[in-house]
């Protein structure tokens, strides 16, 4: 997979995805005696929304679907992170999995200006004010972890804890948040290496510079798997500055926007997307270091 994120500066009061808040499609009307259920049943109704395709709910991705997002390249499976979260927001929208239709939708297609053939699509997609220019996106429904990879010669190939990084020489990008998750999570005895970029950091790790390098979540993800010759994904970080945020893209001033941004925010409050996180990302080959 080849990572599209862009590494945040250094900065700013960490945000937690539960005080995400979202835009709702229910505007409060006191004065017609509705209550908010029913208002909010009014404005997406349940497996009857405006959608593309009348019944169908069309999703989005890109083929080939990499993992751990997808799995098999066959976003229809249910399996992997964002299938499944996909599967639960239509679910949310009151579309069973038998009325959830998939097309393939290359990322820059996705973000580009234009009328979609889809109702959203989910692929990674940071959410930003350019790409808002051109799309509308959902509430997040992932913030971007840091993580430790490094090589199976390593001598941290093995570590379980931050505890066993503490002696390790570690690196990464300069002004990243990867960086902060170092000096402000591991807090090595020795000075983590700065790279101009994450493949100068390779190479680091690859000639034995140093011991392992910290890169976000999908990065390490791609690099151990394509990229490393004995890659190993140590373990995923404890959320550090300002993380990047994951959304559905759907068309500029779709009619669901609102509707899908409440379906996430539900599967937010009640505990799902810490679930599928933790079966597909954490269980599925990176681990929280704690």
């Amino acid at each position: 997979m080849v990572s599209r994120l862009t590494p945040l500066l250094v900065g700013g009061a960490a945000l937690a995805l539960a005080t995400v808040t979202a835009c709702s499609p229910v505007e409060d009307d006191s004065t017609s005696g509705a209550s908010p259920s029913s208002s909010a049943a009014d404005a997406c109704p349940s497996g009857s929304l405006g959608t593309v395709a009348a019944g169908k709910l069309t999703i989005g991705t890109d083929d080939p679907a990499y993992e751990p997002w997808f799995s098999d390249s066959k976003p229809a499976n249910g399996k992997g992170f964002e299938s499944a979260v996909a599967y639960q927001v239509a679910e949310r929208l009151g579309y069973s999995k038998d009325n959830v239709v998939w097309t393939a939708v290359t990322f820059n297609n996705a973000i580009a200006p234009g009328p979609k053939a889809f109702d959203f699509d989910i692929n990674q997609f940071s959410i930003t004010d350019e790409r808002k220019q051109a799309v509308d996106f959902s509430s997040p429904y992932y913030l971007v972890r840091q993580t430790v990879i490094t090589t199976k010669k390593s001598k941290i190939a093995g570590a379980k804890s931050l505890a066993d990084l503490t002696g390790a020489k570690l690196g990464a990008q300069v002004g990243t948040t990867s960086y902060q998750a170092i000096t402000d999570i591991i807090k090595p005895t020795t000075k983590p290496s700065v790279f101009n970029n994450n493949d100068d950091a390779k190479k680091a790790l690859e000639n034995g510079t140093v011991d392992g390098i910290v890169v976000d979540l999908p990065t390490a993800f791609y690099m151990t798997g394509a990229e490393l010759k004995d890659g190993v994904i140590v373990g995923q970080l404890p959320q550090v500055g300002v993380p990047e945020q994951f959304g559905l893209v759907l068309d500029k001033g779709s009619k669901l926007t609102g509707c899908v941004s409440q379906a996430v925010d539900q599967l937010r409050q009640d505990g799902t997307l810490a679930v599928l996180e933790k079966t597909w990302l954490s269980d599925s080959g990176a681990p929280e270091l704690k």
